[in-house]
């Protein structure tokens, strides 16, 4: 594992898509950005779409990341809700994979419980520890960037782990990613 990288942290949206981007320096993290695309003001889907994946190309393209984090949508009532966040979501997968940056994903309660020790913390808990643990000295009005640093923090957290969110494309690629581990 390289000393030196860059993690962009996602939380897709089609209202507000939120971001934060970690240094991670030997075994340290270092905030280096935060910050959120609103989308509200834009009535089409597509336009909605076409900005997500603008945005983290840009990103991409600026901070060079080494790794993508991205919160999974969650399973909710409402199956447009769901379809919307995953066509967010995909988009911005999308964009990290046409620069072949490599993505892993995580559940909100992995983010959560990462952050602060329980899944089911509220978006303040989260952004309250973040804040403590980087230093931050405000905290953003909209609470969407600190989910997405929160997503680049927890994937910090769960490196070097063998599980590390969905990112294992069978038998196969578990045992390439952990030979260390088989014995011969």
């Amino acid at each position: 594992m390289k000393t030196e990288r860059i993690i962009l942290g996602i939380d897709p949206g089609t209202t507000i898509m939120g971001f934060g981007i970690i240094k991670v320096v030997g075994k340290k993290m270092e905030f280096v950005q935060m910050n959120e695309l609103l989308l509200n003001k834009y009535k089409d889907p597509y336009t909605k779409l076409k900005l997500i994946f603008e945005r983290t190309i840009e990103l991409i393209d600026t901070y060079h990341p080494d790794e993508i984090a991205i919160e999974a949508p969650f399973f909710g009532k409402n199956v447009q809700s769901m379809l919307k966040l995953g066509r967010a979501q995909g988009v911005a997968m999308a964009a990290g994979l046409s620069r072949q940056v490599p993505i892993t994903e995580y559940l909100p309660k992995k983010i959560k419980m990462a952050i602060t020790g329980s899944g089911n913390a509220s978006k303040e808990q989260v952004a309250k520890m973040l804040q403590s643990t980087l230093g931050l000295k405000t905290l953003p009005k909209n609470l969407d960037s600190t989910d997405g640093l929160a997503a680049a923090v927890c994937h910090f957290y769960n490196s070097g782990r063998v599980e590390v969110g969905k990112n294992y494309s069978g038998w196969g690629a578990f045992v390439k990613q952990n030979e260390s581990r088989v014995k011969k």
